[in-house]
């Protein structure tokens, strides 16, 4: 069964987004694996909680990853 966990900060796409995200998602892995895998392929949009995650050390907020750092 094909799985895919998109974790996005919270807030930041509409429903509409995610579904293209579920969807494309599906796409592609019935495109590597053969259409048998469209109806078994799991995709999972966990949205993080604002200053939940960090790179490289630094905690990112939804305000950074939009450009504004200030």
């Amino acid at each position: 069964m094909p799985f895919a966990n998109f974790k996005v900060p919270a807030g930041t796409l509409t429903a509409e987004d995610k579904k293209k995200i579920v969807e494309r998602t599906t796409d592609l892995y019935a495109e590597i694996y053969g259409d048998r895998a469209r109806a078994t392929t799991v995709v999972l949009v966990d949205e993080v909680e604002d200053g939940g995650w960090g790179v490289g050390g630094n905690v990112l907020t939804a305000a950074m990853l939009n450009g504004d750092d200030s």
